[in-house]
């Protein structure tokens, strides 16, 4: 019986599928991937930065709009300050760099004021999820080229619990929002990170039609009990997937601050034409 391939088990674990795999410098980079925490203080290679955002710029953009933009973070003032308001975070204060990806509207903005034409378009709930989308595929880009130089990263959602507070540190003028950041920085041998397993494929792969699970044992396929083994091997509360992802969704406190995304946007001088009216 075929055994499935390493890369494989390290990812999904007994719910590996056995299937053939030819890896490549790409796939191989891809099924390793890891969110790494804990970094040496070590300065980049020379360029790193302008090699990350050169990956980032490659990446897809709908319509060719490229509606992001990213600040890099690299004096320790500003890391200390960024670990401050999504913290405790202390991995920010180490590693020497943290990029805060924008979803970017103000460039098309001043391009349409500047040529005395409207961009009515920009008002509207798609414009926006575009660019939170363009900023996401651009951010894992740069995930894959700093795998390449040797580094380690780790996504930093925490920039949306105060979004205010860090667009004031970040200096984003209207109708510029921080998605989320990715701290950039050389892993600390002494401390490497695990692959995580993720959900069975079959918790995630519809063929053809969505076909939800008839049960909590179907939905979730044996991952509680995967889960429960990575945290052992890696000396972390064992906690359920299920109880898990409850948990961080409970209530708007689980979310720590990130309810009042809708407020802070429309602060941030976003408007949302398409939105429902709502009675008095």
């Amino acid at each position: 019986m075929p055994q499935p391939h390493a890369a494989l088990k390290a990812r999904y674990g007994a719910a590996a599928p056995a299937i053939p795999l030819d890896p490549g410098p790409v796939l191989d980079a891809l099924l390793a991937q890891r969110s790494v925490r804990h970094f040496l203080p070590d300065a980049l290679p020379p360029h790193a930065l302008e090699q990350l955002v050169a990956a980032a710029q490659s990446a897809p953009s709908s319509s060719n709009l490229q509606t992001w933009s990213v600040v890099a973070v690299q004096s320790q003032a500003g890391r200390d300050r960024l670990a401050a308001l999504t913290g405790p975070q202390n991995h920010l204060r180490t590693a020497p760099l943290v990029l805060a990806f924008l979803a970017d509207l103000s460039r098309i903005a001043r391009i349409a004021a500047r040529s005395g034409r409207e961009a009515a378009g920009l008002g509207y709930l798609d414009t926006f999820l575009m660019a939170v989308i363009d900023a996401a595929l651009a951010a894992q880009n740069a995930v894959l080229a700093a795998q390449s130089l040797g580094l380690g990263t780790v996504y930093l959602g925490a920039l949306r619990n105060q979004p205010e507070a860090v667009a004031d540190l970040l200096g984003t003028p209207a109708h510029v929002f921080p998605v989320f950041g990715l701290v950039v920085g050389r892993p600390d041998p002494a401390r490497p990170a695990a692959v995580k397993p993720r959900l069975p494929q079959a918790s995630v792969l519809h063929l053809e039609r969505y076909h939800a699970p008839a049960d909590a044992a179907a939905e979730t396929g044996g991952y509680d009990a995967e889960l429960r083994r990575f945290q052992a091997s890696e000396g972390l509360p064992p906690i359920d997937w299920s109880q898990l992802v409850i948990d961080r969704l409970r209530d708007p406190a689980a979310l720590k601050g990130r309810h009042r995304l809708y407020e802070a946007l429309l602060g941030a001088g976003f408007r949302f034409d398409d939105a429902p009216a709502t009675s008095a």
